[in-house]
Order: C-alpha cells, then sequence, then structure tokens
C-alpha cells in the first residue's frame, strides 16, 4: 500500500538559523512528502514527542551550533526508549567529515553538510523508505510545479518597456583659431630701425679722420 512519507524536521538546542532547515523542508514537500516541521529551539525530549504524536518515519535534524556529538546520540537514545527506533534518524548541518562517521558507527543514518544537494537528500530518504517497505510501498514523485505566468499590467509593461535612446544634441561648429599677434602683425619695428641705420651717414668715422687730419697739419706746423 503506497502512502507519503511523514518527515519531522526539527531544530534542537539554542542553534537560532533554520533558513537551511526550511530550504529542506520544502523540498520535501516539493518530492510528495508529508513536512512537520517544529521550529527554533527544541530540546531531544520534545522532538522525540513530535515524532510519536505525528507517527512519522523519518527524524531530520538541523544542527548548526557544533553540538551534533552530544544531540543526535541523545535523541537516538530517547527514540530507542519511545519504541521508534526503527525510524530513520538523519539530519544535517555543519558537522565535520569525521564526525559524521563517528556518527555513523552509531546508527545513525546518513548526514549533509553544507552545500549537499537537496536532490540527494530527497533520494536518500526515498532509498531508506524502498528498503524498508519495498519498492511497491514507495509513492512516485509528483510531477514538477508549473511556473506561474507573472502578472503584469499595462502600466508595469508600459514602466519597463526599454525607452528610446535619447538624441544627442547637435554640437555647434568649432570657430576658426585665431591669428596670434606675432603671426597677424608684421614686425615693423626691426625693418625702421635698419631703414634709418642704413639711410644715415656715418658720422663719427668722418669725424674722427678730421680730427686726426687737424693733430698732423698742427704738428707739421709747430716742426716749421
Amino acid at each position: 500500500m503506497q502512502r507519503k512519507i511523514r518527515v519531522l524536521v526539527g531544530k534542537p538546542g539554542l542553534d537560532g538559523h533554520d533558513r537551511g532547515a526550511k530550504v529542506v523542508a520544502a523540498a520535501l514537500r516539493d518530492a510528495g512528502m508529508e513536512v512537520i516541521y517544529t521550529g527554533l529551539h527544541q530540546t531531544p525530549e520534545q522532538i522525540v514527542d513530535a515524532a510519536v504524536q505525528e507517527d512519522v518515519d523519518v527524524v531530520a535534524l538541523s544542527v548548526l551550533s557544533g553540538a551534533h556529538m552530544t544531540l543526535f546520540p541523545e535523541v537516538q537514545r530517547l527514540m530507542a526508549g519511545r519504541g521508534i527506533a526503527d525510524k530513520l534518524l538523519t539530519g544535517g548541518g555543519i558537522i565535520p567529515p569525521d564526525d559524521m562517521q563517528a556518527l555513523l558507527d552509531r546508527g545513525i543514518g546518513r548526514l549533509f553538510g553544507p552545500g549537499s544537494s537537496t536532490v540527494d537528500i530527497v533520494e536518500y530518504i526515498r532509498g531508506w523508505y524502498a528498503e524498508r517497505y519495498g519498492a511497491d510501498a514507495l509513492p512516485p514523485l509528483p510531477p514538477p510545479a508549473p511556473r506561474p505566468e507573472p502578472m503584469v499590467t499595462a502600466a508595469e509593461h508600459a514602466h519597463h518597456r526599454p525607452r528610446p535612446a535619447a538624441k544627442a544634441p547637435a554640437r555647434k561648429p568649432a570657430k576658426p583659431a585665431r591669428r596670434t599677434a606675432a603671426a597677424a602683425k608684421p614686425a615693423r619695428k626691426p625693418a625702421k630701425k635698419a631703414a634709418k641705420k642704413a639711410a644715415k651717414p656715418a658720422r663719427r668715422p668722418a669725424k674722427k679722420a678730421a680730427k686726426k687730419s687737424a693733430k698732423k697739419t698742427a704738428r707739421k706746423r709747430a716742426r716749421r
């Protein structure tokens, strides 16, 4: 007889982070299982009591506080005391590989660390259930839920519509480069000075020559 697999997801201890537990619970629910989530800050006694009351097949613990070597054995001991030791005790959290192996040697099921795939968790639980109750008792996986079409109003559609590219402003034609004062005006002053020098006779050399000739004539007269 096929029936849904019932799973209890518990958060024992003072660990206040349950995002991973909720992700796993949602994945198990999407795989056709009935999931009971106990909430945060549960004691091992409360988790085992809920497992007995709900008549679950699997008890899955999420431990991120580092107390996995204490909480898993305690829950296992309480399950044996309440007569449900034949149920699967599994879970996950921040657990080193050596501790996973040590808990596995104590009879606790497979444990999953950070980054584990929810597909692997679903396959492990379904495999354990088929091995215990037979393949005929294993319910088929439900088809994947279709994604709902997004509801977009006309205003939102218009808001997200790509806008036409804005036209670049017309550039003004570049102004011609102004001529520098030196290039625009010819150098008149040097030319004027050169013309004046060329026009004026050389006066100083003539005066000197006249003085020399006057001195010579004076000397000659003195000698006579």
